[in-house]
């Protein structure tokens, strides 16, 4: 079965909007990880608008699965995953503007400029994964530039209005994460999964992980957070 990474970034989101203590995103990460996750996933913005950084120096010392930070290709963000040591971290394209992550990493054209921050956090220790559109090119690039892992950007599979589209997005994903297994890659997918459409992903072999945020803490709000993530699993276990 896939391995279940569970982003509790809104409940940071919620907890800011109060500049609050609670909720607390280092309890959601022992709930989650209590009703079935295989990992936790948070992403530390240059602007700090969810997770801060003590939250993630504390889930470092509390995660016991696996902890992934996602994370703009700068160096102050080096710095933080050099000190922290996370398990995995995650490169993503930011802006200060968007609500959420809006598409993948160009590596094509910025190749250069990923490769060293790659070794960089290699060379500490660091598995290191590439959020990119599911796109032949992008995959390869992601292989030449030495990264270990890949997640693939599910969004327009997610936000697909008609089953035309949806399919075709869908393809594209299977495409995408068969050439990544062939060349050795870590293959996950994310971005905008749900408990409706998670099923048709959750059935691909050739994929590794899913990466699900929004959709579960919005269900932990009504269900609580354990139950939520059991939801989850159980629908991805259901898809195989």
């Amino acid at each position: 079965m896939q391995r279940l990474g569970v982003n509790i970034d809104h409940v940071a989101t919620l907890r800011q909007a109060r500049r609050a203590r609670n909720p607390d995103p280092v309890h959601a990460a022992v709930l989650a990880e209590l009703g079935g996750a295989d990992g936790i996933t948070v992403h530390l913005r240059a602007d700090r608008r969810h997770i801060q950084d003590r939250d993630v120096e504390i889930l470092r010392q509390v995660v016991k699965t696996r902890l992934n930070v996602e994370m703009a290709a700068t160096q102050e963000m080096v710095r933080v995953a050099l000190t922290i040591k996370p398990d995995q971290v995650t490169l993503v394209p930011e802006r200060r503007e968007e609500l959420a992550t809006e598409g993948g990493l160009d590596l094509v054209l910025n190749s250069a400029q990923l490769r060293p921050v790659v070794k960089t956090l290699q060379e500490g220790g660091i598995c290191v994964s590439l959020f990119v559109d599911p796109d032949l090119e992008q995959v390869k690039e992601a292989h030449k530039i030495a990264a270990q892992a890949l997640e693939l950007n599910a969004a327009r599979y997610a936000e697909a209005v008609d089953e035309r589209s949806r399919e075709a997005a869908l393809r594209k994903l299977e495409d995408a994460a068969r050439l990544g297994r062939k060349l050795n890659l870590l293959v996950q997918a994310g971005h905008g999964l749900d408990y409706h459409n998670v099923s048709r992903l959750a059935a691909l072999p050739e994929i590794g992980g899913l990466d699900i945020g929004h959709a579960i803490v919005a269900r932990a709000m009504l269900v609580g957070m354990e139950r939520a993530v059991r939801e989850m699993t159980e629908a991805m276990r259901r898809a195989r």
